[in-house]
């Protein structure tokens, strides 16, 4: 058994399931799953926690699960969010290189502190600030500054904010059951670690994850992520079409999405039916494959074409080289690839976990457990990265001067050039 001060568990909170991971990385590097266990949500509408009470319930039947699992306790969690509210925008910034001349980390760190003081919407926080690209005198499409020789630095950060209920919300919830929330992520970024190589983001990659609840996408080009946007209705409401469409109640109609429904009605043959049964005196009904087919598919395409139009709007579509990559629950219908390419003209694929996992196990490795894997493994890299900068920093020798002299703060140029569309209403509304 790993010594518990290794083991990282995490949570995925989303609109129709919770799902909770716990992990450690062995000798060889590898991501070794210790316990997992996932449980239909209560109390949280649209991947935001609502109602404390029902979400204590969920929260502590997964940790309990998972805790059984490897025979540990866990007393901190990473958690992954999501939301119809988050916003995202760039910010641009240069400052002069400090007395040497060479970009060093303390510069970068103070470059996203700036950012971070940056005067934000009423009741809204910076969840992340992620350095997108440098320049330096003047050479623009630099991905990792520190180390290169200039007077000038100017760098692109792409801003992801969301009101700060979101965190509030699940740090009073696990405050009930005595767990500490150590980190949040929103689940675009958790879910990109999942699934995406480093080379489709490179070439430009767009995640559509169709939760429960809400559809968000997240573009990636070269090699980081550019824009994200909200679509605010997913598979369930896929589910209530069903629904009204067939006359049936809500268990039925979840049921016959998953169980035999499609993305597209011309591939689904019509003289396939499935029977409801009876119940309360009402008969049973008949309703064919193609039907059903055609219900779905008129709610994805609305999806698809949203996701589109946002796509287009953000001005990334011509660096979008490697296609669509479709996860979430919704991505398991038969033909939605096919259905995809068709309404976006992009080439598409589903997403299958990239995770270099210590054991394959088949019960771990479907997309209601992808986002939780992305936060996993970001967060054993967070721990190893921390250890290792612990670990250098003994043995380096303090400067005898300070990183920057009184005298050097008083030559330090700052220039903002403010957020690019950061509140667009266009990324969360039809």
């Amino acid at each position: 058994m790993a010594s518990k001060e290794k083991i990282v568990a995490v949570v995925d909170i989303g609109t129709t399931k919770v799902a909770a991971i716990a992990g450690i990385k062995n000798g060889e590097n590898k991501i070794e799953v210790l316990g997992f266990a996932k449980a239909a949500s209560k109390g949280i509408k649209r991947g935001v926690v609502l109602n404390i009470d029902e979400a204590v319930e969920v929260l502590n039947n997964v940790i309990n699960q998972v805790e059984d699992q490897f025979d540990g306790e866990i007393r901190q969690l990473d958690v992954a969010i999501a939301g119809q509210q988050i916003k995202s925008g760039e910010y641009k910034f240069s400052r002069n290189i400090s007395e040497h001349g060479i970009v060093t980390k303390e510069d970068i760190s103070e470059m996203i502190s700036e950012a971070m003081n940056l005067p934000i919407h009423d009741e809204y926080n910076y969840y992340h600030i992620l350095p997108r690209n440098f320049t330096i005198d003047d050479e623009p499409g630099i991905t990792n500054p520190i180390g290169s020789a200039g007077k000038k630095i100017e760098a692109t950060f792409q801003m992801l904010a969301a009101p700060e209920n979101y965190k509030f919300n699940v740090e009073m919830a696990l405050d009930k059951i005595s767990v500490d929330l150590r980190n949040v992520t929103l689940s675009p970024l958790a879910t990109a670690e999942a699934v995406l190589t480093e080379d489709e983001k490179e070439a430009g990659v767009v995640l559509l994850d169709i939760g429960g609840g809400i559809t968000k996408s997240a573009i990636f080009c070269d090699g980081v992520l550019c824009h994200t946007s909200v679509v605010p209705f997913g598979g369930n409401v896929i589910t209530n079409d069903i629904k009204e469409g067939c006359s049936i109640i809500p268990r039925w109609a979840e049921q016959l999405k998953v169980q035999y429904g499609q993305a597209m009605g011309d591939f689904a043959e019509e003289a396939k039916v499935v029977t409801i049964p009876g119940y309360n005196g009402w008969e049973p009904k008949e309703i064919s494959f193609k039907s059903l087919a055609f219900i779905i598919q008129a709610r994805l395409e609305e999806i698809l074409d949203s996701v589109y139009f946002q796509l287009e709007n953000s001005g990334y579509m011509e660096k979008v080289g490697a296609g669509i990559v479709l996860t979430g629950g919704t991505s398991k219908l038969s033909n939605i690839v096919q259905l995809a390419k068709y309404r976006t003209g992009l080439d598409a694929r589903i997403g299958m976990p990239v995770i270099n996992l210590a054991e394959k196990n088949k019960d771990i490795l479907i997309p209601e457990y992808y986002t939780a894997l992305g936060l996993l493994k970001l967060s054993l890299d967070e721990m190893q990265d921390g250890k290792s900068k612990r670990e250098r920093k003994k043995k380096e020798k303090k400067p005898s001067n300070g990183f920057l002299s009184g005298k050097m703060n008083k030559m330090k140029e700052k220039v903002s050039q403010g957020f690019i569309d950061f509140f667009d209403d266009s990324d969360v509304e039809m």
